[in-house]
Order: structure tokens, then sequence, then C-alpha cells
């Protein structure tokens, strides 16, 4: 029996399918994973995202603390209640989780990765010697996420008028505290949408209140299809510990200014960076029949292979995409080997669809 979080019986009660996930049984869907994918491209769903783990980081010193350990620099949160996402990497400059970041009047507040928690803590913890700084993990909460072109909208409905007003003013990538409510206007859909931290207590009756409503509570299932389709990262797939970020289309996160920021894993990356030998996460479409899936060999023809890294069936598109990690040179033209059969497939830029726009 793995962890367990404060919506277990609600999931239970609504039919869903429960999985094994990073240690936490969780919903992979509730009767149809493709109809909850289409729901919330369509309207909005809400998900139960409370296996994240939630780290508060204050101290006189917790910025300091912060440049040294994330490769995105929180210097570049000018006010409370900016967001940056940013990995947290090894020396050798692999990554050992992604993690969103929120400045908050207290200090920082993080969101990692479940399946990563233990590790996380440990390195952050590690990493703080010699530093003024608190590390709390906040197992009193819960996380769920509010995902879709709707979702806003139809969140003012619901909540009363100040928390409204917050969510109304919220810019994208952007966190505030309401009460005793963390909300973000971020997520991993490519839509817009909303996460709620708020009290592990308050969830069962707020979730209930959603779907009451009529926002469909949506699985693990189509949040990884989301997510694919937008082009986002899941951590242990695309990129891990033996992974660099310039390997993972995630160079844009990495704050190389001020070049005396000494963060963790600085100088691998700038090695990696003077001798250009990383090879790139791309996108790709199969254009016959088929299903990608991660581990499937890539070949580029006259320069190399590389390897799907995540790769499903598209709802948004009605075919298969994945990503890949190919050669630094490969064009717009690869196979794939299916079934002890080479398939083609079309390179694109890893993002696939981006708020209900198709872009491939």
């Amino acid at each position: 029996m793995g962890q367990r979080t404060p919506l277990y019986d609600q999931h239970l009660a609504l039919g869903a399918k429960m999985v094994d996930f990073g240690g936490w049984d969780m919903p992979l869907h509730y009767g149809s994973q493709v109809e909850e994918h289409h729901q919330v491209r369509r309207d909005c769903g809400v998900f139960d995202v409370s296996h994240m783990t939630v780290v508060d980081v204050a101290g006189a010193q917790a910025k300091a603390y912060l440049q040294r350990l994330l490769a995105n620099d929180v210097a570049r949160l000018a006010q409370v209640g900016k967001a940056l996402y940013s990995a947290m990497l090894n020396e050798q400059g692999g990554v050992i989780d992604d993690l969103i970041v929120y400045v908050t009047d207290e200090g920082y507040r993080l969101v990692v990765n479940a399946s990563t928690r233990d590790k996380d803590l440990a390195w952050m913890r590690a990493q703080a010697s010699g530093f003024e700084v608190r590390i709390d993990e906040r197992a009193d909460l819960a996380m769920l996420a509010i995902q879709g072109p709707q979702a806003r909208t139809r969140m003012m409905d619901l909540v009363t008028q100040p928390r409204a007003a917050l969510i109304q003013e919220l810019k994208p990538f952007q966190g505030l505290a309401a009460g005793d409510w963390f909300i973000g206007r971020t997520g991993y859909t490519g839509e817009d949408g909303l996460e709620i931290i708020l009290p592990a207590e308050q969830a069962p009756d707020f979730f209930s209140e959603l779907v009451g409503a009529g926002i469909s509570p949506i699985g693990l299932g189509a949040r990884d299809t989301l997510r694919l389709e937008a082009g986002l990262n899941l951590y242990g797939q695309d990129m891990n510990e033996e992974v660099s970020p310039l390997a993972a289309n995630m160079g844009w996160t990495i704050a190389w200014e001020p070049a005396e920021r000494a963060f963790v894993g600085r100088g691998a990356l700038e090695e990696q960076r003077e001798r250009s030998e990383q090879p790139k996460l791309v996108g790709l479409v199969l254009e016959e029949r088929g299903v990608l899936r991660a581990h499937q060999v890539v070949r580029v023809n006259g320069i190399g292979e590389g390897e799907i890294t995540s790769g499903s069936f598209s709802p948004t598109l009605g075919k298969s995409i994945a990503l890949a990690r190919v050669p630094a040179n490969t064009g717009e033209r690869a196979e794939v080997e299916i079934r002890n059969k080479w398939y083609p497939v079309r390179v694109v830029q890893p993002t696939f669809v981006r708020h209900g726009k198709v872009l491939v």
C-alpha cells in the first residue's frame, strides 16, 4: 500500500482506477482518460496533486542559499508573488529535480516532485551548510490543480470575493497567499489554470465543492498526455541525474549572469556549453499508424541514433507524438523502431499544443 492523499476515499467513491505513482496511490482516470484530456482542453478539470512536495525556505540567507542551490536565479523574482521554473543540479550538471519557486512574504516556497521527495530534501539540507536558512517541508498542506481555458472563470464563481479578486488579478507564473490558501497561476497542462495549496483538512470539502459544481476530476493519465502535448518534461523520463539541462530543452532555465554566481553544477555546464557536445530534446510526430513509447530507438540517417524519452497517442492531434533525445545536428526527418520495423517520423519543436492551439 502506498501513501495516500487526503482525497483517497473520494477518488474511490468517484470510481477512479488507482495506480502507484512514486510511492503514492493516485487516480489514473475516472472512466475515460481520453475524455478527461479533452475536458481540460475544452473547459477545465481538477487534479489532485497533493502528492507533490511543498517546501518553505526562510531565514536571513534564504536568497543567497537558493542562488547557490538552483540553476535559475531567484534574484529575478523582483516582488512577492513572482515565480520561476528551475532545475536543482548535482556537481556534474545532472538534474536532481525540476521545480517551481515562488517568493513569499516570509521567504520562498518551492514545489518539487513526489517521487524525488526524500533525495530532494536530503540534498537541500546538505547544501544549506554554512547558510542561515530554515527548510520546512509542509506535509500539513494539500494541493489541487484546476486547469483549462475556463478554470479561472469557474473558480471566481465558486470562491469568496477576496480570493476571487486575487484569481482575477493573478498574472501567469505568479502565486500569492489568500488567507490560509496559496493560489498560483501555474500548471502542467499547457492550458491556463490555477494550483491551489491549502490546509490538508480543507481539501476534501473543497474538492467535493468543485466536483459538485461540475468541474470534472481528472486523473494522472490525462495529466501525462496533456503535459506531453505541451512539451513539458517529466522527471525520471525526460531528464534525471545523468542528464544535463542543456540536453533536456532546459537551457532557458539557466541564469548565466551574473557570472560570479556559483550555483551547484555551473562549472560542469560551462564545460558542456563550450564543447557543444550535448544532444538535444526534440518532438516527434509519427506519420503512420502506431504508438511511440519511451525507450524506442530513433535513427537519424547519416548522423546517428537517439532515444524516445516520453511518447503516447495525442488525443488532440489524433496521432502519436513523443519527446526524444537525438544528436544535436538532427534535421527534420528521422525513423523510429517499433516492433522491429522502422517508421518515418517528423522532427518538430518539442511543443505540440499550447492553449488549445495545435503548433505542429
